[in-house]
């Protein structure tokens, strides 16, 4: 938390909302259905962002991407993306955060609906960041499969495993999954390979 938290006040430079608005997103991130989406989660992309700081032109705008992107997550439904990033700007507007900036990062956030390449690198990079768990080793990318099973446990067994298939062969269906050539490098094989356990562990 700590970590999160001296992050949290790098980027709103201890504006009269950040406690506020940091125990708000604490309590979203903590709600009892996540398992994967979870503050561990946020902790991880900055972490892995650190690796690759120098290649971003606005850092405040990842941060604070990062903070927002699912901060609004029910499985159940799939306008969360454009509903974090509507409260995103909601709460960074208030604290001052400069349209530019705020335009941007709402542009980050929706861009993790669909993961498809973006013209601007430097949300090619959060999109690469935000999948870079599909590239972790086997260990935990199996620990990984067990959270996102957990996030949708309303559904029955049948019902996950044909969609969680679905969104398996889509991602070994691209003809790369990562954007950057930094994560293409790092990432790209121990990803599909995973992907692939996962696809046969599913079939059977």
């Amino acid at each position: 938390m700590s970590y999160l938290l001296q992050h949290w006040h790098q980027l709103t430079q201890e504006n009269p909302l950040h406690k506020e608005y940091w125990e708000e997103l604490v309590a979203h991130y903590q709600e009892k259905h996540r398992h994967y989406h979870t503050l561990a989660h946020l902790e991880y992309m900055l972490q892995l962002g650190e690796q690759h700081r120098a290649s971003f032109e606005n850092w405040e705008a990842f941060v604070a991407a990062v903070f927002y992107h699912d901060i609004i997550y029910n499985p159940k439904r799939k306008d969360n993306e454009a509903k974090s990033a509507a409260l995103a700007m909601a709460r960074l507007q208030k604290m001052g955060f400069s349209v530019g900036n705020t335009q941007r990062i709402d542009a980050h956030i929706r861009a993790t609906q669909g993961h498809e390449t973006h013209e601007d690198p430097d949300t090619n990079l959060l999109l690469d960041i935000d999948l870079g768990i599909l590239g972790e080793g086997r260990e935990r990318y199996v620990e990984y499969t067990q959270q996102v099973r957990q996030e949708y446990r309303i559904y029955p067994a049948p019902l996950y495993r044909q969609g969680r298939r679905k969104v398996l062969k889509h991602f070994l269906g691209m003809l790369r999954i990562y954007k950057t050539e930094a994560f293409l490098e790092s990432h790209e094989n121990q990803a599909r390979a995973n992907l692939a356990w996962e696809l046969g562990v599913l079939r059977k």
